[in-house]
């Protein structure tokens, strides 16, 4: 994964994690004073279901398709994500015709009816469930992996220490920062970021940022380029 996948930024305020990041690796803090404070917030306002649903949107695709869909989509209810009702009101034709590919219209109608079930939780349940047991919750459902999961734990629940090793950017940055000759294997990386922790969103978010220097076309799920 490359940190595709969300179609538009939170517009939240700004988190102090990032400082508490500072005096922990010298090649950290020679990044963060280039690129300045972390960029993550409390949040995006999304509620876990809509997150997954925007989600599935963005798979594969770049930032800018992938908001084209999604406003296509949203037209159909009033310019929201529909919600799990409407979503499985919504003629296969309909969907189809904003752009969503066959396989992801069947994930997200399963989205839907796994919130309409209980088992994608609202706000509040999310908020009492451990990263690990939303990360098991959520990945039985069908276009859903753990890199997704991880990114509503962090863009959307503000989780703080997630560290998602199989993201590419994220190793990507972890080479440039350290000047390695090929990328870490995740468990590589989540050897070598332990050290971090509690404040591994934070880390991530900055190693995005590492791996995107010099780049611009950044996405709108991490930020980084593409």
């Amino acid at each position: 994964m490359s940190g595709r996948g969300k179609i538009m930024g939170s517009g939240v305020t700004e988190r102090t994690d990032g400082a508490r990041l500072a005096g922990l690796d010298p090649d950290l803090d020679a990044l963060m004073a280039r690129v300045g404070p972390c960029g993550l917030g409390e949040g995006n306002g999304m509620t876990p279901y809509q997150a997954l649903v925007r989600a599935i949107i963005g798979q594969q695709l770049h930032g800018k398709a992938a908001a084209a869909i999604l406003a296509r989509v949203q037209a159909l209810a009033e310019g929201a994500v529909p919600v799990p009702e409407r979503m499985l009101e919504l003629s296969d034709e309909a969907l189809r015709g904003c752009g969503v590919s066959a396989a992801k219209l069947l994930a997200m109608r399963g989205v839907a009816r796994a919130a309409l079930d209980g088992v994608v939780p609202d706000p509040a349940e999310a908020a009492a469930l451990s990263d690990e047991d939303l990360i098991v919750r959520l990945t039985t459902l069908r276009g859903i992996g753990r890199w997704t999961v991880q990114m509503l734990l962090i863009f959307t629940l503000a989780r703080r220490d997630v560290m998602p090793v199989d993201d590419f950017g994220v190793r990507a940055g972890w080479r440039r920062l350290k000047g390695l000759d090929a990328l870490p294997s995740p468990k590589r990386l989540a050897q070598a970021t332990e050290g971090f922790a509690p404040h591994r969103s934070a880390l991530a978010w900055y190693l995005w940022r590492a791996a995107e220097e010099g780049r611009t076309d950044a996405t709108a799920l991490t930020g980084s380029a593409s």
